[in-house]
């Protein structure tokens, strides 16, 4: 741990403290050492003096391995941090719902209605928690001294999301069905209601990630990061694996139901305007019942910039910006499209909900596995095992999809769909608990959570900005030919205008017309393939040449190298 105090313009003493936190999204946390059970308040100068005191800080020494955890239970909090962390939880699994649609259900339901390209404009849906750093010192330095630093987001922020989600969820069947057709919305006007939620779910997360800080007690702070990472994958869980198979009336005909019904147990607007309610629900508890600790003002929004701006100046920074700004591009066919291509293929959204449901409890199993490796190894080093694991994995999906039965899913073919998803799932959790670990060792606390905020930003930026031109490119390296029909067609099941002759139907829009019309579609060249090999060769060329020797470098350099003040120059 190491810990410095420096004065900035206002005379202000400002605490250096090397702790650990969480990537946003990322499942990994550390400590604060030398914990003590049910300690008193004690005022900040105090502490900064206890701090100080410590023999063991340095900000020279290396990174070596993670930061080891402290080893007590949940149980063994205090009753105020065990009230407050399941508090944390509940606010992160707030977010983990309209995130979980966004990201993972919705897509899957759109795709029986747009194309690869229009998917992409709809991920772009997710661009605000990759952009979040923007504003993040806004959340900070901007608030209420009457309803408190982050309630005063958090409030109104849940209630917008509240009466978002019940408005969404009164027009979002129809517009399922409509989108991108003629009469109703576009692409744009549907991921704009989307981009909506994620803004706010990125907020509320700025000023929950600053809450969890001081909610908890210093010892036991690393537990943000655990009720982050419960919270989150719960509610992502919840509005991806479990929405999805419900909302599969073949699922809920195989698994639930006597008698069939073309419907699913739960629609996307009955699941939306139910949330929106919770959401509001929540609030005003929140509102009543849960009073902030009063906090003065620190530093101003501009300070902060100022201080980010000195950070992205630093050679290290830079140099780890530009590692996560290209590490991702060789998984985005797989990450982005091979689950579609599933579908597109016939493996059907009951078997997919079945494989998602199946995979949940390997990836918090494994996960527990890659927490351990991360504290018995340096960080990137593991990190780099997990890059390797999930190039391999893009391959192994390459070629799951390319052996799909001409005859429907088999038993054998479900349980190495299962295998490729889990060892995908695992060698993603490798990466992103291994890169939560330095970025948590690294972090300069000097600007608060905004360190941790600006590294983290970077990292999910990596893998939003990519997938866009990904699934572009897959329209765009497709090759399809619809055909007549060869037989009488009878003219009351035609769906859309006789096919008399052939045309294109590599786009989603003019299949759906080749089918409709009577038509088949046929594959001349899928452009998945191509896409996913050539993110693969891109991925190699840029970890042997660039990526892996600047992250074992970067893991080589004492934590000085990370201060604004102390900073030497990576060579």
């Amino acid at each position: 741990m190491g810990v410095k105090t420096r004065s900035s313009k206002s005379s202000k003493p400002e605490l250096i403290v090397t702790t650990s936190g969480r990537e946003n999204g990322n499942t990994d946390g550390g400590n604060m050492e030398n914990r003590r059970k049910n300690a008193p308040k004690q005022d900040s100068a105090q502490v900064t003096e206890n701090l100080m005191a410590r023999s063991e800080f340095s900000l020279d020494e290396p990174v070596p391995k993670t930061p080891t955890m402290n080893n007590h239970g949940f149980f063994e909090l205090p009753k105020t941090d065990q009230r407050n962390f399941l508090l944390l939880v509940l606010l992160y699994f707030l977010q983990g719902i309209p995130m979980g649609l966004a990201h993972g259900s919705v897509p899957f339901l759109l795709k029986e209605h747009l194309s690869y390209g229009e998917i992409g404009i709809f991920s772009l849906a997710g661009y605000p928690y990759s952009l979040k750093l923007l504003w993040s010192p806004i959340v900070d330095a901007v608030w209420s001294p009457r309803f408190g630093r982050r309630k005063s987001w958090i409030l109104p922020i849940q209630l917008l999301s509240g009466f978002g989600m019940l408005v969404l969820g009164s027009v979002v069947e129809g517009w399922m069905l409509t989108t991108g057709k003629a009469g109703g919305p576009t692409v744009w006007n549907f991921t704009g209601w989307w981009f909506f939620l994620v803004f706010m779910c990125a907020t509320q997360d700025i000023a929950v990630d600053g809450w969890a800080l001081t909610l908890l007690t210093p010892g036991n702070v690393s537990y943000a990061s655990t009720a982050q990472t419960v919270g989150l994958t719960a509610g992502h869980f919840l509005s991806y694996t479990v929405f999805l198979a419900f909302n599969s009336p073949d699922f809920a005909n195989r698994w639930f139901r006597s008698v069939p019904s073309d419907q699913g147990m739960m629609t996307l607007g009955g699941y939306l305007t139910f949330w929106g309610w919770a959401y509001i629900a929540v609030t005003i508890g929140l509102a009543l019942l849960k009073k902030e600790e009063k906090t003065k003002n620190e530093d101003g929004i501009w300070d902060v910039y100022k201080i980010m701006w000195g950070v992205l100046k630093l050679r290290n920074i830079q140099t780890i910006i530009i590692v996560h700004l290209i590490a991702k591009i060789g998984f985005q066919a797989n990450d982005g499209v091979t689950n579609l291509k599933l579908l597109d293929k016939g493996f059907g959204k009951e078997n997919m909900a079945l494989t998602v449901l199946i995979d949940f409890p390997f990836e918090i199993g494994l996960g527990y596995y890659a927490g351990k490796w991360s504290q018995e190894y340096t960080p990137m080093r593991l990190w780099c095992w997990g890059f390797m694991g999930r190039l391999a994995a893009a391959v192994l999906a390459q070629f799951t999809v390319s052996i799909f039965p001409a005859g429907g899913v088999t038993f054998g073919y479900m349980l190495l769909v299962i295998g490729e998803h889990v060892f995908s799932t695992f060698t993603n959790t490798v990466m992103f608990v291994a890169i939560s670990a330095f970025h948590a060792r690294v972090a300069d606390p000097v600007i608060g959570g905004t360190y941790m905020t600006l590294l983290a930003t970077v990292s999910n930026l990596g893998g939003t900005f990519p997938k866009f031109f990904v699934l572009k490119l897959v329209d765009y390296f497709t090759v399809a030919t619809c055909h007549p029909p060869t037989t009488k067609v009878d003219a009351s099941l035609l769906k859309a205008p006789l096919v008399t002759a052939p045309f294109t139907c590599a786009m989603q829009a003019e299949k759906e017309l080749c089918v409709g019309g009577g038509g088949s579609c046929e594959m001349l060249r899928d452009g998945y393939y191509i896409v996913n090999i050539i993110c693969v060769l891109v991925g190699v060329a840029t970890f042997v040449m660039y990526i892996r020797p600047k992250v074992l470098h970067l893991q080589s350099l004492p934590l000085r190298a990370w201060r604004l003040s102390t900073a030497p120059s990576a060579r």
